[in-house]
């Protein structure tokens, strides 16, 4: 369910929202940390910028004297605060101020030196970073005034992981909505997967759950059960006519038969030779036999509910089939085995899985030449039967389920062309799959179960 979730639409939907607003979130962030931080280290330079001009004006007023004077004062004040002085004289030789030497730091165009902080008079045992600018007084003397930043960066230090927490926050919380959101769209788009997989399987009664919300999802299910109503009165439109045609014309039939018996009859009472009524008879139950197969046909592939659904029993069916069709095989001169792997019992209708075994049956024995052989084997995966038969082409395989499609070779046999349309009815509606394979030679016809029968194993037995 998981993996499913992962590749549904909804969640790359929602992951490529989260991706974009992930994206915006990350760029905000990146914006407020950058006029954040860069607000702060102008101030500061603009701090010591004015301090520089204040200690200029007041060495131009009182001299070196007042200057050493004034940067005693402001460091006694506070003498471990983040404020850095020092005076020197031309080959930097201390004066007055927090450093005891100048920075080895070479400065930029502006005068901005970036070093770091080793004073122990500071009271700190940590090294920091400082930012300072000095300047040149006249009578060659230079000042350096800066900031201890290490406050500065640790503030910054805090808004990115401020920043960072918050984006890992989005992510997390987008994943989860995006988690949260495809999971509730999976579980509206499985029930229409529900409903519409039990329609298919025959049961057009099924519409598809509403949950009042009035939403795109109830607006699509309203129309899909629009839909649906209409076909299912289509499909009972058609079930109708089957109905009048199978009162209106199986009953003439009938009648038209039972007077070419009749007509027969009184050609053998009077010693003519009956020959044309026996093939108009033979001619009249072809049709009979085509309608009903049309009429059976289209009633299981219209069947809505499953009540005749009963616990059928595989291995004692096939028994049946074959009993049924052995002594048409003996007649042939043809080899009819049953081989049971496993018992297998599954939810259906008897009599028309026994039909559509009896087709297929019917066919391999009908295209089976003398002394060959056909094999039925039972596990508890599928029903196959191979036989020794001529086979059908690769190509034409998938449309011999068609109704009335005939191979070539086999329009002068007997036949409608409906059996395995029937055969595809009853599998359809027992949820069964059918395939064909060469059996080398001849053709096997794998009739593949439902996921879940119900499987008794029991050991492997023969019937010849």
């Amino acid at each position: 369910m998981q993996a499913r979730l992962l590749r549904s639409f909804s969640f790359r939907l929602a992951f490529t929202y989260m991706a974009l607003f992930g994206t915006s979130v990350l760029l905000l962030l990146w914006f407020i940390y950058w006029s954040t931080a860069a607000y702060m280290s102008r101030q500061a330079d603009a701090t010591i910028a004015a301090e520089i001009t204040g200690l200029a004006e007041r060495y131009d007023m009182d001299g070196l004297a007042g200057l050493i004077n004034v940067i005693n004062k402001r460091l006694s004040r506070k003498p471990t605060g983040s404020s850095i002085y020092l005076l020197t004289t031309a080959i930097n030789t201390p004066i007055a101020g927090n450093l005891n030497r100048w920075p080895e730091t070479q400065a930029d165009n502006d005068g901005w030196l970036n070093f770091q902080l080793e004073n122990a008079s500071l009271g700190k045992n940590n090294i920091h970073l400082a930012r300072a600018r000095s300047f040149t007084l006249s009578g060659d003397f230079h000042l350096l005034v800066g900031r201890d930043i290490y406050e500065l960066e640790e503030t910054q230090r805090r808004i990115i992981r401020a920043l960072i927490l918050g984006f890992i926050i989005t992510l997390v919380l987008g994943g989860g909505g995006g988690f949260v959101l495809s999971h509730r769209v999976i579980k509206r788009l499985e029930s229409i997967n529900i409903t519409s997989r039990e329609i298919i399987n025959g049961d057009l009664s099924r519409r598809i759950p509403l949950h009042h919300s009035d939403d795109e999802f109830d607006t699509l299910a309203s129309n899909l059960n629009l839909m649906l109503d209409r076909i299912e009165e289509l499909m009972d439109d058609v079930r109708r006519v089957s109905d009048n045609i199978a009162h209106d014309l199986r009953t003439p039939l009938a009648r038209l038969r039972n007077r070419l018996e009749l007509l027969r009859s009184e050609q053998e009472k009077a010693g003519q030779d009956p020959a044309l009524a026996e093939q108009a008879i033979s001619e009249a139950d072809g049709l009979l036999k085509t309608f009903t197969a049309l009429l059976r046909i289209a009633r299981i592939e219209t069947r809505r509910r499953k009540d005749a659904f009963t616990e059928t029993d595989m291995e004692a069916l096939l028994h049946d089939v074959v009993e049924l069709y052995e002594p048409l095989a003996e007649e042939k001169g043809l080899s009819l085995s049953l081989q049971i792997d496993s018992n297998v019992h599954i939810q259906g209708d008897r009599d028309l899985l026994f039909q559509a075994m009896a087709n297929l049956l019917d066919n391999a024995i009908k295209y089976t030449p003398a002394q060959g052989r056909i094999e039925i084997r039972l596990n508890h995966q599928r029903i196959s039967i191979a036989d020794s038969g001529p086979g059908i082409p690769e190509n034409e395989r998938q449309q011999v389920f068609q109704r009335f499609y005939r191979l070539e070779k086999s329009r002068t046999t007997p036949g409608s062309g409906l059996g395995l349309s029937l055969v595809e009815a009853v599998a359809k509606i027992h949820g069964m799959s059918l395939s064909l394979e060469d059996n080398h030679p001849g053709l096997q016809v794998n009739c593949e179960f439902p996921q879940d029968p119900s499987i008794t194993p029991m050991p492997a037995s023969n019937h010849t």
